[in-house]
């Protein structure tokens, strides 16, 4: 039930009525145990933030802080100047001042580590406006990642029409170029603009010699003393993101044959498109490891005809006279990379003198960590792997980022311009360590065991820790969304759900009740989420609104990582199917990390 409040003018200082979301009774209940006579003084509140938020550093100047913020927004009730009421106190708790990341956390991870210590926000197929086969190709993807913190763009180089420039385009489909020079000019632009850790520039080159030689002068020119250029020899162990801040590096595999495109086929086209399927508006469930992998016979081959073997026939134009690749455009590269020649295990055998990347696409890694789990493992210690979508992908959908996390994929790459349940994982994961773009990975998948033994998300391990989420309301939708836009003649029908995208072990998603015709749902419903991997853990939350009729409609999501979760009551702002967040639309919830023996 909706009640009345108080809120101050900014212009004339009078106070006026407006209709308020109903208070929690979890919420009255704390208010009473920590104020007297309706008033939660300052020192009350410092107390709150200590034992029931968990803020074992909160000062009384944090508490005094909170309270002048509110009274700058109009928020503070004009009778009591020196402490809450009911109303204030639901007001911060139900405001932006109190979101479930830390907003002074700021980057935190030791940043000193070799590059492949870290999760890389990276991106695949970066130039695209759209899906894989006819959309555009343009530098605003590029720019709009970077503004995002994505740290790895993909560029896929080919010859122009008259073989003397280079373009940007996914080769042997209907995609319009963009010319290389444009995309790297705003990569420079907007580089650092999110993050000052370093940006890697992954190439996929299909070019001449002579090509190779114009893309180093257009690298050089473009990025000067910004560019990462270690020398033509492989690295012997990765930098750290610390030491190459404000940074461009390049990775690609230094390419001997030049492959020639060639422009589809309708009836190549129209194969791929029935090879794509259709999807759920916001995205099918993130599917899971699939334990018959072995039986999938599927063709994985990918575009990155750059990575096939030196002798292979490309598939694309046949064997080609090789010709002996630009030492300027060989200088350039500063991470080496290939894909697996002889097998997994030839490619992914640890050399102790150098370093270099892998790449797989989806499909090779869901094969490879049934056989190989732990040569992964310990490849990814001292090497980058990068995981790729498959081909078939065609309207840029993504795939489940965990199965490469857990086994210490550094590049799950991802398409951007893309939307679902999968992006919103990504999202996710890159909002810890100050959304920098770069995350430590956990010490297990970065050093061995007291008895040599390696990391296997699939092994069972004992619950760390228990999380309860409790879901006490959302506001925001008849703001942020048009009265008719969920049902014509009635207000919303709203549920959340709520659940883990981790190990197999931890993941999970639960759902509460649907409360009929309300704009403003109370639910009043806690979860108990056991985690044996927690570091690896992402926090789902989604609103839908029930259609008896058709499909359910979309309310918002947002997914959090677990390890920088604050305890306590917080506002969590929902966001919309690409990631964008509403101005409006939040959640009021609490987060509490229980001993793993609680009862649940």
């Amino acid at each position: 039930m909706s009640r009345q409040t108080y809120r101050v003018c900014f212009c004339c200082r009078r106070s006026f009525k407006v209709t308020a979301p109903p208070v929690p009774g979890d919420v009255k209940d704390l208010f009473q145990r920590y104020s007297e006579n309706g008033v939660m003084s300052v020192d009350q509140l410092q107390r709150f933030l200590i034992e029931v938020q968990k803020e074992g550093g909160a000062t009384r100047e944090d508490a005094q802080g909170i309270v002048d913020r509110l009274r700058e927004q109009g928020r503070f009730h004009i009778f009591h100047r020196t402490g809450l009421t009911l109303d204030d106190f639901f007001s911060y708790l139900f405001g932006e001042i109190n979101p479930p990341l830390s907003p002074n956390l700021g980057v935190h991870h030791d940043m000193n580590a070799p590059l492949s210590h870290y999760y890389i926000y990276t991106g695949h197929n970066s130039y695209l406006t759209g899906n894989q086969l006819s959309s555009d190709c343009s530098d605003k993807p590029i720019i709009d990642a970077l503004k995002k913190g994505v740290r790895v763009i993909e560029l896929d180089i080919w010859p122009n029409s008259n073989k003397d420039d280079v373009h940007v385009l996914h080769g042997r489909t209907l995609t319009t170029p963009v010319e290389l020079i444009k995309c790297l000019k705003s990569i420079k632009e907007h580089a650092f603009v999110a993050s000052d850790y370093p940006v890697v520039i992954t190439l996929e080159d299909h070019l001449t010699a002579d090509l190779q030689a114009k893309v180093a002068e257009m690298v050089t020119q473009t990025f000067g003393d910004v560019l990462f250029s270690p020398g033509p020899e492989c690295l012997k162990e990765f930098p750290s993101p610390e030491s190459l801040k404000k940074r461009v590096i390049i990775s690609t595999k230094p390419p001997k044959e030049y492959l020639q495109a060639k422009k589809p086929t309708e009836k190549e086209v129209d194969s791929q498109r029935g090879k794509a399927g259709d999807e759920e508006a916001w995205g099918k469930e993130v599917p899971d490891l699939r334990e018959d992998i072995l039986n999938d016979d599927k063709d994985d081959d990918d575009e990155e005809e750059d990575e096939v073997d030196d002798d292979e026939d490309d598939g694309v134009g046949g064997n080609k006279p090789q010709q002996k690749a630009a030492p300027e455009y060989k200088r350039l590269i500063a991470i080496h990379a290939g894909k697996p020649k002889g097998g997994l295990d030839e490619g992914l055998k640890v050399d102790p003198d150098k370093v270099r990347r892998l790449s797989l696409s989806e499909q090779q890694l869901e094969k490879a960590v049934v056989t190989h789990a732990k040569e992964i493992v310990r490849f990814t210690q001292r090497n980058i792997l990068r995981i790729y979508p498959k081909g078939t992908r065609i309207t840029s959908s993504n795939y489940n980022p965990l199965i490469g996390w857990s086994h210490g994929a550094q590049m799950v790459a991802f398409n951007m311009q893309g939307y679902g349940r999968s992006l919103w994982l990504m999202q996710g994961m890159f909002r810890a360590n100050g959304g920098c773009g770069y995350i430590k990975k956990p010490d297990f998948l970065l050093k061995s065991g007291p008895l040599n033994d390696l990391f296997d998300p699939k092994a069972p391990l004992p619950v760390k820790t228990k999380l309860k989420v409790t879901v006490y309301m959302g506001e925001g939708w008849h703001q942020d969304f048009d009265s008719t836009h969920f049902d014509l003649y009635s207000p919303p029908d709203f549920y959340a759900r709520v659940g883990i995208a981790g190990v197999r072990a931890d993941r999970v998603m639960k759902k509460t009740k649907t409360l009929e015709d309300n704009w403003i749902p109370v639910w009043n419903e806690y979860f108990v989420f056991p985690l044996t991997v927690p570091e690896l853990a992402l926090l789902r939350i989604e609103v839908h609104e029930y259609d008896m009729s058709e499909k359910d409609d979309f309310g918002g999501q947002t997914c959090l990582p677990v390890s920088e979760l604050r305890s306590g009551i917080r506002m969590v702002s929902l966001h919309d199917l690409k990631g964008e967040k509403y101005k409006f639309v939040k959640l009021l919830m609490r987060f509490e990390f229980l001993d793993p023996s609680t009862e649940e």
